[in-house]
């Protein structure tokens, strides 16, 4: 008897990538939230961007929700991220 284990994920994965360097500091630093879309992190994000708002000091809050909930984000999202200094990513099931 064969067993086969199926990877059901479509993305690929870059050889080599590394994370960004850790900012020292969120004040007057732009954040972007992206959405899966679903409605769960309306309500997470709102309560976040409060923190970042009022404790953190971030300048500017950007919201987006991709197209589709089980894909990676829209290459225009991603564009834009660019501009960015951090990026939270939400679920909201």
């Amino acid at each position: 008897m064969v067993v086969r284990v199926l990877d059901p994920t479509h993305e690929l994965k870059a050889a080599g990538v590394q994370p960004a360097a850790r900012l020292s500091s969120l004040q007057g630093k732009t954040v972007g939230f992206i959405s899966n879309g679903k409605e769960g992190t309306k309500g997470y994000f709102a309560q976040l961007e409060r923190i970042l708002r009022e404790d953190l000091r971030v300048a500017d809050v950007v919201w987006r929700a991709k197209s589709n909930y089980s894909a990676p984000a829209d290459a225009h999202i991603i564009d834009e991220a660019r501009q960015w200094h951090a990026v939270v990513t939400g679920v909201g099931d």
